[in-house]
């Protein structure tokens, strides 16, 4: 019943939060939400680290935002076009990446990611360094005008909401207690006769869709798509919401990505904020030193929150209620 209801709440605030905040600053945080769901579906619950998820989610990106503009294909099929390309992509690299473990796994992903990179850099539908700009967002199912922020925003709201039921029913069905199974003993997985790699390279095929997801929905709110999206440190953006917000937990990557995010976004207005309050220029300068920032977060988060804030404040609560039972 309580979580019933906090998921209500949720509900409710997300639904009246476009009404006092930017949507288009509140689709980017869900579409990056998404992105850390699904990524944290493969390193939380498989124990598989990728440093190539931004391959998935730039790669849908620019599919998706060349079927909308250049093909003139309706915004849906777009983005199924985008999701379907990162799902072809997360299977090419699953099946040349699980046959290996631990950091030659890691690493096999990153230099698979960079090649695309640099395939993504020469190819001519990409735009090369200028990106992919112009897309417009066109209707949905032919009917629904996607130009307004606010209608838009619904329809983000929706995608990441079916995008998040998705990874929670994954995880809690019996090939979801396989992925755990794997994680926690794999060669005791393998010795009660489950195929371990087959269940690694679905869980990587349906983390890269989820993560293409986010990208095509991306590329939709923003109208462009850039060459940072499918660059090693988007993977390294993506690990680092995950961490910081609790890695294995299913609330944790939504609260690293807000984190993040807002940092990346907000903080230069908190900068002057302060020091409008202080008289210290100094603070000024804090726009321009968002990396400095979200790496200290994550120093303190690997001191202080090893299971990051919602793990720690899962942990403190499972001891709060096992202190007043006994």
């Amino acid at each position: 019943m309580n979580k019933k209801i906090g998921y209500g709440i949720a509900f409710a605030v997300l639904l009246a939060a476009p009404l006092l905040i930017y949507p288009v600053f509140l689709m980017k945080l869900l579409c990056f939400a998404l992105f850390a769901c699904a990524f944290n579906l493969l390193i939380g619950f498989t124990g598989l680290l990728s440093f190539g998820h931004a391959a998935f989610f730039g790669g849908a990106g620019y599919v998706a935002g060349w079927a909308i503009r250049d093909a003139g294909l309706p915004t849906e099929l777009g983005i199924v076009l985008g999701v379907g390309a990162a799902a072809l992509i997360g299977l090419v690299m699953g099946l040349l990446a699980i046959r290996r473990q631990g950091i030659y796994f890691t690493m096999i992903t990153l230099a698979l990611a960079q090649m695309l990179y640099f395939v993504f850099l020469q190819a001519k539908f990409t735009g090369g360094e200028d990106g992919l700009q112009g897309v417009p967002r066109g209707k949905l199912l032919g009917t629904l005008d996607l130009s307004s922020d606010l209608t838009l925003y619904y329809v983000v709201l929706a995608i990441a909401i079916a995008g998040f039921a998705l990874v929670v029913r994954t995880i809690h069905s019996p090939f979801g207690q396989v992925l755990k199974a794997v994680k926690e003993n794999e060669p005791r997985a393998i010795s009660l006769g489950y195929d371990v790699d087959k269940y690694k390279l679905l869980a990587f095929v349906l983390s890269a869709a989820l993560a293409g997801l986010a990208g095509a929905t991306k590329t939709l709110v923003l109208g462009f798509e850039t060459l940072t999206d499918v660059h090693w440190t988007m993977s390294g953006l993506v690990v680092l919401m995950t961490l910081v917000g609790g890695l294995g937990t299913l609330a944790g990557p939504i609260v690293g990505a807000i984190i993040i995010i807002a940092l990346e976004n907000k903080l230069g207005d908190l900068g002057n904020l302060i020091a409008d309050l202080t008289s210290v220029d100094w603070f000024r300068s804090l726009g321009d030193s968002v990396t400095i920032v979200t790496g200290l977060i994550f120093i303190v988060c690997v001191l202080a929150f090893r299971k990051g804030i919602v793990g720690e404040l899962g942990a403190w609560l499972s001891r709060s209620e096992k202190t007043k039972t006994s």
